[in-house]
């Protein structure tokens, strides 16, 4: 008997995820025993009917919303008993992506089938997991700038971020303690990958591997404006690991210093650099029909 919650962030995707709220909840009740509903009005809301449905020793939590509503979830669901499952109704849709969701239907299909798996799951200093990428940096200034912005919708906000702060971009000395390994330079960004893609699907740590027990991390050095506007197509495909400014490199435990950066993590802001940052294997229990997520 499997029981499941769906959590229903209305906000998410302007409204695009209350308008379909209904709908969702009558295809997922074809693949489950039993489904309550639970509607968030906030952040704090979120949170808090997460933690309560994980509390109640529900198999699956269905998230309704986007990356910043699937972070909120992954707080509860993280080193507990209850599946998490996120059906995408957001502006990014990372996490839901590399679970293999497109909507509601993949989600059902991996329902039905069983599908059932552990991953990795980054955790800050601080105790806060997250489950895709935490940037800093011009990423995390684009983060910034797309979560400012009410036009347009879906990935393109974030493309309009990247345009407006690569005019203002400034690099600066950043360290970066990766394990037994110390880096420092002049740089632009760092990405610390748990999976590949953040911002909407840009894959900025294409190989990251939320099965290896380790992190992808992706820096790049400063580097000339003009390199970085024909660096930009790439960005997309995951070739701009191979621009000499690009530096990757896989660790367990991750400490960026230096700058006056914000990092953020799933989309969410985080606090200032320094941060620090562990892998945790098998962390999260997730519902997906891929079998190496």
């Amino acid at each position: 008997m499997t029981r499941a919650a769906l959590l229903v962030c209305p906000a998410s995707g302007r409204g695009r995820a209350g308008r379909v709220a209904d709908a969702v909840a009558a295809r997922l009740r074809t693949a489950v025993d039993s489904l309550n509903s639970h509607v968030a009005d906030s952040a704090e809301g979120t949170l808090a009917l997460a933690r309560r449905a994980v509390d109640d020793g529900v198999d699956v939590l269905v998230v309704l919303g986007g990356d910043g509503a699937a972070h909120l979830a992954v707080q509860a669901c993280a080193r507990s008993g209850t599946a998490l499952a996120v059906v995408p109704a957001g502006t990014g849709n990372d996490l839901a992506s590399a679970l293999g969701a497109s909507s509601v239907e993949d989600v059902v299909a991996a329902l039905r089938a069983g599908g059932r798996r552990s991953v990795d799951l980054g955790r800050l200093e601080t105790g806060t997991w997250f489950a895709t990428v935490l940037c800093a940096g011009f990423d995390s200034a684009v983060n910034e700038r797309a979560n400012a912005l009410r036009w347009p919708a879906g990935p393109r906000r974030y493309d309009l971020a990247i345009l407006a702060e690569l005019a203002v971009l400034r690099p600066q000395r950043l360290r970066v303690d990766a394990d037994e390994r110390v880096l420092e330079l002049d740089a632009l960004l760092v990405a610390v990958g748990n999976t590949s893609s953040y911002g909407g699907g840009i894959p900025v740590c294409p190989d990251a591997d939320v099965n290896d027990g380790l992190f992808d991390v992706t820096v790049l050095a400063a580097a000339p404006r003009r390199a970085l506007l024909r660096m930009l197509p790439a960005l997309r495909t995951g070739r701009h690991v191979d621009h000499p400014a690009v530096r990757t490199f896989r660790a367990r435990s991750v400490t960026l210093s230096g700058p006056s950066w914000v990092g953020y993590a799933d989309g969410e802001r985080m606090h200032e650099v320094p941060v620090s940052a562990t892998c945790v294997p098998g962390a999260l229990s997730v519902v997906s029909s891929i079998t190496s997520v």
